[in-house]
């Protein structure tokens, strides 16, 4: 008896996800392969890094998804290179042979040609992007409380954010609401309210993608929490000590970035046309042009919707919608070759955008129907507790969210990793501004 095709999919983010269960009663056997042993919410990544939710809370066991899926193997490994003349995917190491592929591999940062940037200004795609922030934000609220110098401790309460899209919204927001509702009364030596959070937006308005009176509305609602909106700015310039916006110059602590994606490395290896982005140009069926048994999902798939002629968006949503809608031709196409129907174009259905701007404010466009504040911050929160993959993981995260509204109180707020405080001149008890020009170097490695 043959084998039954093998349709590898790299990648377990919604794209990846949903494909692979629309493939459970298919004829094949399926090969997820992804560099983490779990599936991450994303949109929720932020909380991690502002220390509202752990890691557990919003990431599940891949395994563990797929534990009734016979047809599944489930492989923890990095693909960097598909070759698709000869059908194989895999690393310098090993390669493997496939009946289809499936990119799914979503995206990563753009630092638009400034790979030096990427360890100053950290971005937030994976978890150890959210702890690392979170610990270099609570880091510099500690080394704050030791600082006698005034400008270098005004550099640690300055917090920048690069990028007005919804994760650098939501970024500016939940870091105000950390200096302004949470930690004031944990801090003896320096006033947390008075810390800078300053959004750094390159067009002209906050979230472009989302209509302007909401884009208004939410300038308005982080102005009234007391972020700094800086529209029409452009960043010539990041080092150690902060940033530059054109030729001004800001001393920061912490430079958080939110200002663009790109495609893996690994699509590269896919020698296709790609956009500026380094996204692959598929097909409308989200074939790659010549290889119809290769196709590319999610974010990293540059594709113009079959009935409205405009660019699919990089969701979440259409994401899931990509996978669930290559599953359908795989399972036809495997069942019964011959009795296949011709491949559709893909057609994204825009259920809508909303975006969280802090507790009791959010902004949402909902097929045409436009909400702001408490309504739309509500419908946010219960759409995102559907979306998670596990009863534990909406359990806990709504547990969360109920005892920090209660007691705007951030319970995640573990320094791990490193820990090491750089303070110019210690603040002594008896007279500040004397103390001994020194540095306090305090440091920890698990």
């Amino acid at each position: 008896m043959a084998k039954q095709p093998l349709v590898a999919v790299i990648g377990a983010g919604f794209g990846g996800l949903k494909l692979v269960q629309g493939l459970a009663k298919a004829p094949v056997r399926v090969l997820l392969v992804d560099r983490h042993n779990y599936h991450l919410f994303q949109p929720l990544l932020y909380q991690v890094a502002t220390a509202a939710l752990s890691p557990a809370d919003i990431a599940y066991p891949i395994r563990r998804i797929f534990r009734s899926q016979k047809n599944v193997q489930v492989v923890l490994g990095e693909v960097t290179k598909v070759d698709l003349a000869q059908s194989t995917f895999g690393s310098e190491r090993a390669t493997m042979k496939y009946d289809y592929v499936v990119l799914a591999c979503g995206s990563t940062h753009s630092y638009f040609g400034h790979e030096e940037w990427k360890d100053i200004a950290t971005g937030l795609k994976t978890v150890d992007d959210a702890t690392t922030i979170r610990r270099r934000v609570l880091l510099a609220f500690e080394g704050a409380e030791y600082e006698a110098d005034a400008e270098a401790r005004k550099a640690k309460l300055t917090f920048v954010v690069v990028g007005g899209g919804p994760t650098g919204v939501e970024m500016a927001g939940a870091l105000r609401e950390i200096a302004a509702k949470d930690i004031p009364k944990d801090c003896r030596s320096i006033d947390t309210t008075m810390a800078r959070i300053i959004l750094v937006q390159g067009s002209d308005r906050l979230l472009p993608t989302f209509p302007p009176e909401l884009s208004a509305r939410a300038q308005r609602d982080l102005e009234a929490m007391g972020v700094q909106v800086r529209l029409n700015a452009r960043v010539t310039n990041v080092d150690a000590d902060g940033i530059w916006i054109g030729e001004e110059r800001l001393f920061a602590a912490n430079v958080l970035w939110a200002a663009g994606v790109q495609a893996p490395a690994v699509m590269k290896s896919l020698g296709v046309p790609t956009d500026r982005s380094g996204r692959v140009i598929v097909n409308a069926n989200l074939s790659i042009p010549g290889h119809p048994n290769a196709f590319v999902i999610g974010d990293a798939a540059a594709v113009t919707d079959a009935k409205t002629g405009q660019p699919v968006p990089g969701l979440a949503p259409a994401a899931m919608q990509m996978g669930k809608f290559v599953a359908k031709i795989i399972a036809a196409e495997t069942r019964d070759p011959a009795a296949a129907p011709p491949r559709p174009g893909f057609h994204f259905v825009d259920k809508g955008t909303m975006a969280t701007i802090g507790t009791r404010r959010a902004v949402a466009d909902i097929r045409g129907f436009r909400f702001a504040g408490f309504f739309a911050w509500t419908l946010w929160s219960l759409i995102h507790l559907t979306f998670l993959v596990s009863f534990r993981n909406k359990l806990w995260v709504l547990l969360n969210w109920v005892y920090q509204y209660i007691t705007n109180g951030r319970e995640a707020r573990l320094i791990t990793g490193e820990v090491k405080l750089n303070v110019k001149t210690v603040r002594t008890e008896d007279s500040p501004a004397t103390a001994a020009d020194t540095s306090l170097d305090v440091s920890h490695s698990p």
